[in-house]
This record gives C-alpha cells, structure tokens and sequence, in this order.
C-alpha cells in the first residue's frame, strides 16, 4: 500500500534574543538531523505538484514519499530552514495567514514570542528556491470559534491574496491550530484541492479524505524513524 508521511513544522532555529524555548522551535542541528534521517531511511520528499498528483494516482509517488510543510511563515524558514532543504535537495510547502504577511506573530502571544514573518518578497523568493507557498487562512483564526461565513471568508479572502501577490494558483489549505472544525466542504468549495490538520504519522493512500490530512507535529524531540515505522 502506498503511504505518504506529511511533516508540519513551524520555527527552525533559536528563538529571538528577548524570546523564551518552547517545544514549536526546532534547533537547526536537530533540523537537519531529521532531514537526514528521511534520506537514510529511504523517504522521499516530494513537491506540491506531485502531491497533488499522487492524491488521485497513488502509485505515481515514491513507496516511502514525504512532503515537508511549515505553518505561519516565520522567517526562520527562509533564514535558517532553506538553506538546509537545499542542501539535502528538498522542496517543501510553507502555509501563511495573509493578514500577517510582513508583520509578526501577533495571533500566537499567549504562547510564544514575537518575532518577524516572511514579507511578500520573502515569500516571493520562497518560492523561486523551491518552497511553495499556500495558505494558513487570513487572520489565524480557529475554525470551530468561526461561523460558516466566517470560515468562507477566510478562505477565499487569503487565497485570493496569495494569487494576487504571488499569481500562482493557490490550492492548499491547512487549518489554524489544525482545527477543521467540520469545514471539510466550505474548503474544497473555497477551490482547494486538499487541507491538513495535525495527529497522525504515514497515512495510507489514497486518503481517506483529502480535506483531512493529517501531519506529523515536528518538535526538537520527535524522532521520525519511530513515528514513521522506519
């Protein structure tokens, strides 16, 4: 049976000088320790385009496929995870709450530090390096605290910033907090062709609901041949 692994990362690197540790922030050593580990256990990270293609035609991706994604768009992705990926050859998919674009992490204060995130022409050159950029919604809102227009709101108005600002389709979605709140058809409505949420390792294909996906969490502790049944 084919099975894709789907990795949710957010931060790579230290936190910011006035900043605190917590669990989001994997430090660059182990970053790139994990990248290694898919390479000698034999997963193969795969892009957007052949994601989507392996949704419908399993057996087009590798035995042992993974995609590499990040949520929020901090700019450590850009400053401290891209450069890794390119060394290990890796695309990846970065999702970004549009409102945020260019600002900081205002939405997440409770919990963690502020610090910047990707500005358009972060996310512009992003992509010319391989990293595809989708969306996170607009204002990071959780989904089951939305109504259903709310939630229709945020999903159009963030993809329709994102194709405006990047002018490229927009076609991935992954919820806030990994909530889906049931919202499954308001997405595939909105014109996406899959969402992800968080809670599972490798799942098998073809999936049982594109709108579901689940991700691994990726912390500083998580050891993927373990989760991954390498």
């Amino acid at each position: 049976m084919s099975r894709i692994a789907i990795l949710g990362y957010h931060k790579v690197g230290a936190p910011p000088p006035d900043g605190w540790e917590t669990w989001f922030y994997v430090p660059e050593d182990i970053f790139a320790a994990q990248l290694t580990a898919l390479r000698d256990e034999g997963w193969q990270p795969v892009d957007c385009a052949a994601f989507l293609r392996g949704l419908a035609e399993p057996l087009s991706l590798p035995e042992r496929a993974v995609l590499i994604t990040f949520d929020d768009g901090y700019r450590s992705v850009l400053e401290v995870a891209l450069p890794w990926l390119e060394r290990f050859g890796y695309p990846a998919v970065l999702f970004v709450p549009t409102d945020f674009v260019g600002g900081t992490n205002l939405f997440d204060l409770d919990n963690e530090p502020e610090e910047p995130l990707c500005g358009w022409d972060d996310l512009r050159e992003l992509m010319r390096r391989g990293v595809v950029v989708e969306s996170h919604g607009a204002s990071h809102s959780t989904f089951s605290e939305l109504t259903p227009p709310e939630r229709a709101a945020e999903l159009e108005r963030s993809k329709a910033a994102l194709e405006a600002e990047l002018e490229r389709p927009v076609q991935l979605f992954s919820y806030p907090y990994g909530d889906d709140a049931g919202a499954a058809a308001q997405v595939r409505a909105a014109g996406y062709r899959a969402a992800f949420g968080y809670g599972g390792g490798a799942i098998p294909l073809p999936a049982e609901d594109a709108y579901r996906l689940e991700r691994l969490a990726m912390g500083p502790d998580t050891d993927l041949r373990t989760a991954l049944g390498s």
